[in-house]
């Protein structure tokens, strides 16, 4: 299922495949090409930014913020001002510009400008959860890793692979279903698949590759609490 997931949305131009040195390069079934290592501080802080926001907006806004800005002592040394004018388009843009900075001060004091490579020391960093460490190590140093985001866990979930309740759950379970030659590919998968095909609402059913394979676990979309106002006799 996930190889014909694959074959219906490579090449869609998501941002960690856009920003990579050769965006050309098919990232998880290719041969991993050494210099996206050079590139993990802008995929950690394009991963960052990206939280709750479009790949496309991400895209403008990571290159925007490297023509002024490119290294770790840059950033950490840029006025906070100016940070949040290059990220205002992200959204959330003062918490943005805020991680952005203390996670490069960090990485340019501690690590001598070189992102760690480990999840243990990525999630220390300000605005690094899970799924952007594993984003990280999954594309920038090719290891093995699950990036949990909202789309690989309604899908997960939906289709019936595994049965969870938050990312975390979710990605131990996978962990378990698939070998780990998979887990790259898994992230990169099915984020473009949510984004194109298997959406959260309206979900192209007739258009999936993997139609009568799925179990089709759609959760009705939850209905917006309205007050009622009390009717006076």
């Amino acid at each position: 299922m996930l190889n014909e997931m694959y074959a219906s949305i490579k090449g869609t131009g998501l941002l960690l495949e856009v920003i990579q040195p050769n965006s050309l390069t098919e990232l998880h079934f290719g041969k991993y090409d050494p210099e996206r290592k050079k590139f993990a501080f802008k995929t950690l802080i394009a991963t960052i930014l990206s939280a709750r926001s479009k790949d496309e907006t991400i895209i403008k806004v990571v290159e925007k913020l490297w023509k002024k800005y490119s290294t770790p002592e840059e950033i950490a040394d840029a006025p906070l001002e100016k940070l949040e004018e290059l990220v205002y388009s992200s959204g959330t843009y003062h918490q943005k510009a805020i991680r952005i900075k203390e996670t490069s001060k960090i990485i340019h004091e501690q690590f001598q400008d070189q992102v760690p490579d480990t999840l243990e020391e990525l999630i220390k960093l300000p605005g690094v959860g899970r799924k952007v460490a594993n984003c990280v190590l999954n594309i920038s140093f090719n290891k093995d890793a699950i990036a949990v985001d909202t789309h690989v866990h309604r899908i997960s979930n939906r289709i019936g692979w595994v049965t969870t309740k938050n990312p975390e759950k979710t990605e131990k379970a996978l962990e378990l279903l698939f070998p780990k030659p998979h887990w790259k590919r898994i992230n990169y998968t099915l984020v473009s698949f949510g984004k194109n095909i298997c959406k959260p609402k309206n979900p192209l059913c007739s258009n999936c590759t993997i139609n009568n394979q799925c179990l089709k676990l759609i959760k009705p979309p939850k209905k917006s609490k309205k007050k009622t106002k009390k009717l006076k006799n």
